[in-house]
């Protein structure tokens, strides 16, 4: 079953994710808490040669359904990370199987623009072409039903810092349950209001008053600032007695780390509606 293999795919994938190819870069997002000026990344040759990677910034957007597009001016409201970041080396040779820890160090002055700053840090094989795999956006590229694995020799991660005051607030704004064939989808609009992006997990549990099953989970979701709102497109699965004709369905964004999670957004779907 697609979703099933899909689903699968993207779980392994949130908690240490590689390029596909030769590289493997942990943590998958960078984000300077309060006080901290100093983070390091860890960068593993996974192939078979010794080989050269580069190390640099590179911008991007998000569109309102989550996928990732290279620019070289921010949008309205958008703020720019790597002018305000230092890192260390800018390049790595590693045999295979070796780690290096690259650091990356925040000098922010005083009198900054109250926000969230966010850049992309890009580490790339030397000798191949340039093509990328934005690591954070394995996250929107999850609601499709199935994965197509490329070669890749580039991989990005946001690294992310905030200046004085930052906030989000989620909603709601539209919900329908599609029926496709044999698949049944939730289509959903979030709206995501303040001056902070939201990262986190999203679920779905079916409840038909007597058992309640997790029929929908994936890792990384992010909706990230300056966009106002997100498009979702979620398919479920396709579970044995499970019709989607009765009960009710809850959706919830969830932090993806921390005990106890903090719940960014929960909504309810009675399926009698429909």
């Amino acid at each position: 079953m697609k979703f099933i293999t899909a689903l699968v795919f993207l779980l392994l994938l949130a908690d240490v994710l590689s390029a596909q190819s030769d590289i493997l870069i942990t943590p998958y997002r960078v984000v300077f808490e309060e006080g901290e000026r100093i983070k390091e990344v860890s960068i593993v040759n996974t192939g078979t040669d010794t080989a050269r990677y580069l190390i640099s910034f590179v911008q991007y957007r998000m569109t309102d359904i989550g996928r990732m597009e290279q620019i070289s001016e921010p949008d309205e409201g958008q703020l720019f990370a790597d002018r305000h970041l230092r890192v260390f080396p800018r390049s790595v040779v590693l045999p295979p199987d070796e780690a290096q820890l690259v650091r990356l160090q925040l000098r922010a002055p005083s009198g900054l623009e109250e926000g969230e700053y966010r850049s992309h840090l890009y580490f790339r094989s030397e000798g191949h072409r340039e093509r990328t795999s934005e690591i954070d956006e394995n996250e929107t590229r999850t609601e499709g039903l199935g994965v197509r694995l490329i070669p890749i020799y580039g991989i990005t991660i946001p690294v992310i810092f905030r200046v004085g005051s930052t906030r989000f607030e989620l909603e709601v704004d539209s919900i329908e349950l599609v029926r496709e064939n044999d698949q049944v989808l939730i289509e959903m609009k979030v709206n995501r209001n303040g001056n902070q992006s939201v990262f986190g997990n999203i679920e779905v549990h079916y409840d038909d008053g007597n058992e309640k099953h997790k029929v929908y989970e994936v890792r990384g979701v992010a909706i990230y600032t300056p966009n106002k709102y997100r498009i979702f497109r979620i398919p479920l699965a396709n579970l044995p007695n499970v019709d989607y004709t009765s009960g009710h369905l809850t959706i919830e964004y969830l932090e993806g780390r921390g005990q106890p999670r903090r719940k960014f957004l929960e909504h309810r779907i009675s399926l009698d509606e429909y």
